[in-house]
């Protein structure tokens, strides 16, 4: 770790070398995901955006990402042509489209994605409800930081 570092405890440097390595993993492990279903990172990763959000706009995937609007236009083109999500008109505003997951394809990335959050739950159950607390603090912390990052460039 370089000399800007070398003020921070042990442990605090053991971590920051853990997170590193933890979102290093976590990039290729979605990667191969990705690939394993003709997607590429990107796609993928709004992909989820969708799944868990949605149904939303192109404009809230904008917002998310920070991508221009011809890049999510492409990123929804594509998950549509792959039959992952459609666009439907939004019942109370027919000027507003929406972009939907579609449950049976996204039934098969569910499946790879079981066997890792079963092994996350068993990860969780290690914690007493109280480090539970400390950790999920330090994680949305960590999310804010790095989506304020990602609006900064």
């Amino acid at each position: 770790m370089s000399s800007e570092f070398s003020h921070l405890t042990p442990t605090q440097q053991k971590l920051l070398t853990a997170l590193r390595e933890n979102s290093t993993n976590t990039v290729l492990f979605h990667a191969s995901v990705a690939k394993k279903f003709g997607l590429n990172e990107t796609d993928h990763k709004c992909l989820d955006y969708i799944i868990r959000n949605g149904p939303v706009t192109a404009g809230q995937i904008m917002a998310y990402t920070g991508l221009t609007s011809g890049a999510v236009t492409g990123i929804i083109n594509r998950l549509e042509e792959k039959r992952y999500v459609r666009r439907r008109k939004d019942a109370d505003d027919k000027r507003k489209v929406l972009v939907e997951a579609i449950p049976e394809s996204i039934a098969r990335i569910d499946a790879l994605f079981h066997p890792v959050m079963e092994d996350t739950i068993r990860l969780l159950r290690c914690y007493s409800e109280e480090e539970l607390a400390v950790i999920l603090d330090f994680v949305n912390r960590c999310n804010k930081m790095i989506q304020t990052h990602m609006t900064a460039h």
